[in-house]
């Protein structure tokens, strides 16, 4: 039976009855390839680059990850609550001088349950985080290696999930590459893998749901390309399952589990998702985009993202949850507030936990203790103020009379620099081109530098900003590719071009991995003398 081919052009508004007009596949090739651009050809090599630029991450962050032998910055706090939650289940407080017993023991576990005291501690950051450095005391040891182990293989895999992220956004296994290299050689990436804090895994867990969320979106416009040849109306149809978008949730609790600063990425990618959807509908033809979407899209959407992290999060309490003695556990109880208000709906373990999160926002909200490294988030993306984790001035070991030994997280700042020139340029392409992929790394950006604008009395730092480094290195690379420009064709000024645009873009990687190796003694706490460190601090702001 012969068949009617209609074409349809890329630039054409595609109405429901064209939809149904077309019965094979091969009339809507032009609709298909809008719904979903080809992946780059070769698979092998689209894991060769994110694999090799994976390894070079390991090589920056895992070599003398005990070093330095010392508590560094909070990881005073986040170690011992750790520990406490890996023996006990919930947080307890510690006998004066726990530091100093925890560094001169051999880290064994149940040898340490002697600092702690019998009564809880009030924490006010979720336990995620903090059950990633325990699994390192685990299975290592409460050693410096072995409370920051966790955190490096989360830091590692990011460098493996970036690339393929990004690889993914542009459809290019060379600028996937490259996004991959940035965050493996960068500072605050090093730095953050490499130390005990929480900051590290709250960006996992935030890139992981980004990276679910991208698959969410190409896996629904595949279903939706391989529909085309059966199925009319699909621009208000229901999209189907998306396990991605589940998948996102779960790690979105997660992230909120770690930080509550997790929540701005609850909300910022909640409204991607669905604002993906809106545009797959606009392409598919819908009368009413819009009104399809928000019958279709949001309530799924809220119920995978808001409600599925919701529930991953009250569940990431549960060592508290199941416990009797944790930090204001049976204030439901004692204070006499089950039977009152709306409040009195909930179990009581559900209700302590709402109060246990109340004194803790009351925390968050009043924290205006001065820091010497205190910082305004107006200056993170240009590294106005880094924070120092680790100083020291060894005697005798650098060849010196003066030795300085530091760990400050300060990001490679020719990729912040540029990065942050690269999101400008990234909002152009968005506002003047209207391209999905700017529009995803600036929310990327937004949902976790700009809250912090208006927390200006709170004290804050810059390594906050290690949550959006994914983002800004997302932008940067694409931005590089546009420097490199097009794929070589048979026309020579294009070749040219890509010649040309190769160079700048490979010097720019050189000079990169030339600073890095240059900052790196003051990201690991290499032991080098006072002029050496001195030479490297470039601002008065970073001393």
């Amino acid at each position: 039976m012969s068949q009617t081919t209609v074409e349809v052009r890329p630039e054409a508004t595609v109405t429901p009855s064209q939809v149904e007009a077309q019965v094979t596949p091969e009339p809507k090739r032009a609709l298909y390839d809008r719904l979903l651009n080809p992946m780059p050809s070769g698979r092998l090599l689209g894991w060769l680059g994110p694999i090799l630029v994976t390894i070079l991450a390991a090589a920056l962050r895992l070599p003398n990850l005990s070093t330095p032998k010392a508590l560094a910055f909070d990881e005073t706090y986040y170690i011992k609550d750790a520990l406490s939650l890996l023996l006990f289940g919930y947080a307890r407080s510690t006998v004066d001088g726990a530091d100093k017993i925890i560094l001169g023991s051999d880290g064994n576990p149940a040898a340490l349950a002697t600092i702690f005291k019998d009564n809880p501690s009030f924490v006010v950051h979720p336990p995620v985080g903090k059950w990633v450095i325990a699994a390192g005391e685990n299975f290592f040891g409460v050693t410096p290696f072995g409370w920051r182990i966790g955190v490096a293989v989360l830091g590692i895999l990011g460098v493996l999930i970036l690339a393929r992220v990004t690889r993914r956004m542009t459809r290019s296994n060379v600028i996937g590459t490259i996004a991959g290299f940035l965050l493996a050689i960068d500072g605050l990436g090093i730095v953050m893998s490499r130390t005990g804090l929480l900051d590290n895994t709250l960006m996992f867990f935030v890139l992981v749901a980004f990276a679910c969320l991208l698959l969410d979106r190409d896996r629904t416009r595949r279903r939706l390309a391989n529909r085309l040849a059966d199925s009319s109306g699909l621009g208000t149809a229901w999209f189907g399952w998306r396990p991605w978008r589940l998948a996102a949730g779960v790690s979105l609790g997660l992230a909120c589990g770690v930080k509550w600063s997790g929540l701005y990425y609850v909300v910022a990618f909640g409204l991607l998702t669905v604002l993906w959807d809106l545009s797959t509908r606009r392409m598919l033809g819908s009368a009413h985009p819009l009104r399809a979407m928000l019958l279709r899209d949001a309530l799924p959407a809220l119920a995978s993202i808001v409600g599925l992290a919701l529930l991953t999060y009250i569940a990431t309490w549960a060592g508290w949850l199941v416990s009797s003695q944790g930090w204001d556990r049976q204030w439901a109880v004692t204070a006499g507030k089950g039977d009152s208000g709306l409040l009195g709906l909930l179990p009581t373990a559900l209700q302590s936990l709402w109060h246990y999160h109340v004194e803790a926002w009351n925390f968050h909200t009043h924290l205006t203790s001065p820091h010497s490294y205190q910082s305004n988030p107006w200056g993170w993306s240009l590294m106005a103020r880094p924070t120092s984790f680790f100083y020291d001035s060894p005697t005798g070991r650098c060849g010196s009379a003066t030795c300085s030994q530091e760990v400050i997280s300060l990001g490679n700042p020719l990729i912040w620099w540029a990065g942050t020139i690269a999101l400008i340029h990234q909002a152009w392409r968005w506002i003047g081109r209207r391209d999905w992929r700017s529009g995803a790394v600036l929310c990327g950006f937004v949902a976790g530098w700009f809250p912090w604008l208006f927390f200006q009395e709170r004290t804050v730092f810059t390594f906050y900003a290690i949550v959006y480094l994914p983002f800004m290195i997302i932008a940067l690379a694409m931005s590089l590719g546009v420097v490199m420009g097009p794929r070589p064709t048979g026309d020579q000024s294009t070749n040219n071009r890509r010649l040309f645009g190769s160079i700048a873009v490979g010097g720019f990687l050189l000079a990169a991995l030339a600073a890095t190796w240059f900052f790196f003694p003051i990201w690991t706490a290499e032991i080098i003398t006072y002029s050496q460190w001195n030479f490297r601090m470039w601002f008065p702001t970073w001393v």
